[in-house]
């Protein structure tokens, strides 16, 4: 066993050396005077145990302990610290340190130090397997497990240290948040392993986006952030914005699949929109969703507008969550009338709904409930109340009409609007061939495949499906062979002049 003597006093040093040598421990002993001589001595050689004298020249024991258990790579050596004073404080002052043990110079004996150094070694020993296991686990909460980036803990334990630190520098830091486009789509249609290599695919093209010196991080499932800091400008973010963008545009070849990918990226500036780590954070994901929503594949600076229109939405769906609860919706019912006869031939449901007598357009209001995923539940009550009403309607018409209910995009990602279809139908008798449910060709895009299972479902009950707004964004005629489609509205912009009259209400298609 090394043992390193770290006393200025000659005698005390030699005592303390033939007490060793009668002891049954096999040692080779090193003597300094200083500190500084104790830390060259521990740079050259290992050393099992050191017993350390509390009054030292210049610097005192505890200094030296206080270095040592500062220096990681040095947590298995023992340090027992020595003193001829017996004041407990001292003694308990050189533990909290970090000392394994305290004697008592004027006590030294064969037996004590043999003890001391056997116990020292021994608790030192699994002191550094504590500390082993602590750095472990501190990598584990600070690394994603499956990209290698930081994890969302490190990233908001870093997010507060840099803005701490970029407030006392006067300099500029950018966070950016990054989505990633339709990526539950991949999951779904791939599997998760295929999801799960994209995303190191996405991290792999990104890191090449980036100097080195940025926190990168996995937030969780497909969202990531990254800090960029010192920056001179915004413009530093936008590159790099950028740069991301591009990067993401070229497919992805995973398993002999081609796989496109794309982002939407959020970005806030402190100290422009603020210097309080969550609040930042909070604007980035604002900007994000603003990105998202102006058509996805872009990047987004926070607004003090945005500001505005988030908490004018989260109001709004506090209020749709109120209004769901008390039922305070409404069906208008526009009627469709034959432009050769005049008369009626059925009728679309449209929601309305007002806030201490004001209307919030469905515009305002449905793209809210969409996001928030309440358009499920809206949905649903529009469904019942509507086919509720055409089962009254026919009873007291001699002619049978037809019901329109408008389906939203994100009502055909969920397996469950069929059933409450199906149940509908069979509650209130209605024949299933009255009832046309009207979706947008933007509905078409989202989740193709499960859309086509969805509406292929739908129509498999006996219920028409027409395609709305035909012609206002992303028209195409292999639409109409694709998805199980009966009826076309063919928006005006696409109508001879002489069409574009109140009387021209639907052309009906069979696909062909």
């Amino acid at each position: 066993m090394n043992i390193l003597i770290v006393d200025d006093d000659i005698v005390d040093r030699e005592l303390i050396t033939r007490t060793l040598r009668r002891s049954n421990i096999s040692s080779d002993i090193t003597g300094v005077e200083s500190v500084d001589e104790a830390l060259e001595q521990l740079k050259k050689m290992e050393f099992d145990a050191v017993l350390l004298d509390y009054n030292l020249p210049k610097r005192n024991g505890i200094e030296l302990l206080v270095e040592l258990r500062n220096a990681h790579e040095r947590h298995d050596v023992a340090v027992i610290m020595m003193s001829t004073s017996k004041d407990d404080e001292l003694a308990l002052n050189c533990i909290n340190a970090g000392a394994q043990d305290f004697l008592v110079k004027t006590e030294i004996n064969v037996f004590r130090l043999q003890r001391a150094i056997v116990n020292s070694h021994a608790r030192a020993d699994l002191e550094k397997r504590l500390y082993q296991s602590y750095q472990h686990t501190k990598e584990l909460a600070e690394q994603d497990s499956l990209t290698g980036i930081s994890s969302r803990y490190h990233f908001d334990e870093s997010l507060s240290n840099d803005l701490k630190s970029n407030e006392r520098n006067k300099t500029t830091l950018a966070l950016l948040l990054i989505d990633l486009d339709h990526f539950k789509y991949v999951n779904d249609n791939y599997g998760h392993d295929i999801g799960d290599s994209l995303l190191i695919e996405v991290v792999n093209r990104i890191h090449g986006c980036l100097r080195g010196n940025e926190l990168f991080a996995r937030l969780g499932g497909d969202e990531f952030a990254i800090t960029l800091t010192n920056i001179n400008s915004a413009n530093n973010a936008t590159h790099v914005a950028q740069r991301i963008i591009d990067a993401l545009s070229e497919p992805f070849t995973i398993d002999n699949h081609i796989i496109s990918s794309a982002a939407s990226i959020g970005i806030s500036i402190s100290p422009d929109d603020s210097v309080n780590p969550k609040e930042l954070f909070k604007y980035a994901d604002i900007a994000m969703y603003k990105a998202k929503s102006k058509g996805r594949n872009q990047f987004s600076f926070f607004e003090e507008a945005m500001q505005v229109e988030f908490l004018s939405n989260f109001h709004i769906e506090n209020q749709l969550k109120e209004a769901l609860k008390n039922k305070h919706f409404k069906l208008h019912y526009q009627p469709v009338m034959d432009p050769k006869t005049q008369q009626l031939t059925g009728v679309e449901a449209l929601i309305r709904w007002e806030v201490d007598g004001v209307a919030i357009s469905p515009d305002k209001f449905i793209p809210i409930a969409e996001k928030s995923r309440l358009i499920f539940d809206i949905g649903q009550w529009v469904i019942e109340q509507a086919i509720r009403q055409l089962s009254n309607l026919n009873l007291d018409h001699s002619q049978s009409i037809t019901m329109a209910i408008n389906l939203s995009a994100v009502q055909l990602t969920n397996d469950s609007v069929i059933d409450v279809i199906h149940d509908c139908i069979k509650q209130y008798s209605v024949d299933a061939n009255l009832i046309e449910f009207e979706i947008t060709e933007t509905a078409l895009i989202v989740e193709p495949e499960k859309t086509v299972q969805i509406i292929q479902a739908i129509s498999d009950l006996g219920c028409k499906i027409s395609l709305d707004d035909f012609g206002t964004g992303f028209s195409s005629l292999s639409h109409l062979h694709s998805f199980p489609i009966d009826i076309v509205k063919i928006d005006k912009s696409l109508m001879p002049s002489y069409f574009s009259t109140e009387k021209v209400k639907r052309f009906r298609s069979l696909g062909q």
